[in-house]
């Protein structure tokens, strides 16, 4: 672990975070280890995640592919750009659909994305989103951590069992590197203060690997038995019409 002399310079690390996120455990673990450098937790809007890099954040929790183009600029996100940032591939995140709780999704433990083509989806991951789900307007899909940190009750989600995940991952520019980048890449690694440093990081890539078998996280419960409804439910036809229109 750096001694204070060793960062004396450096008085705050400035973190962004995107939703469904949630860095308060490492917060605590930085605010034992390194009690002399604070550390800055913004929240950040996933479409802004690399742009949030250029604008005062040092590190950012994103989502993986990383956006296609920069909210800020409309400039798009090239190749090259994503080969100026490494990342730490870190947990992979449940798709699901989310439906007004009168839906007939609600009678399956999970459906899949032939069973959401006849539907009007929404585009969107944010709170305006889910009312218009709430109002009968059509459904969205989201990730199953940012759907859980909305908190909502007045809809209803649903894994999608044949969707690509998306994964979360650190990312920060490769040019950037010093002891105290270094300590935050070990604490979300989960190194001790004893343990050694680790690898160089890979870098960051539009598309996350394939084959590739990360922690899963946000997944809940025994296996889901897709097409098969919940126990003590009657069929539906899974080919509604579209809702809401």
């Amino acid at each position: 672990m750096p001694e204070p002399d060793e960062t004396r310079s450096r008085v705050t690390l400035i973190v962004g975070f995107v939703a469904g996120v949630s860095p308060d455990k490492w917060a605590r673990v930085w605010a034992e280890r390194m009690p002399h450098v604070e550390l800055r937790l913004r929240p950040v809007a996933a479409d802004a995640a690399v742009a949030s890099l250029r604008a005062g954040n040092e590190m950012v929790f994103a989502r993986l592919p990383l956006p296609p183009r920069d909210p800020t600029t409309g400039d798009q996100t090239s190749g090259d750009e994503a080969s100026e940032l490494h990342s730490i591939p870190l947990w992979e995140e449940t798709p699901v659909v989310i439906a007004p709780k009168d839906h007939p999704v609600k009678l399956f433990d999970a459906v899949t994305l032939a069973d959401l083509e006849s539907e009007n989806m929404l585009e969107g991951e944010d709170d305006a989103t889910l009312d218009l789900v709430a109002a009968g307007v059509g459904l969205a899909r989201m990730p199953q951590a940012v759907f859980r940190a909305n908190g909502r009750r007045d809809v209803i989600a649903r894994p999608i069992s044949d969707a690509e995940p998306t994964r979360i991952a650190l990312v920060w520019p490769a040019g950037a590197t010093d002891e105290v980048l270094d300590e935050f890449i070990g604490v979300v690694r989960g190194r001790t203060v004893q343990s050694s440093r680790g690898a160089a990081p890979e870098p960051a890539k539009a598309q996350p690997k394939k084959g590739s078998s990360p922690q899963k996280s946000g997944k809940t419960g025994g296996k889901v038995q897709k097409g098969r409804p919940a126990k003590g439910r009657g069929q539906v036809n899974r080919g509604a019409s579209r809702r809401g229109r």
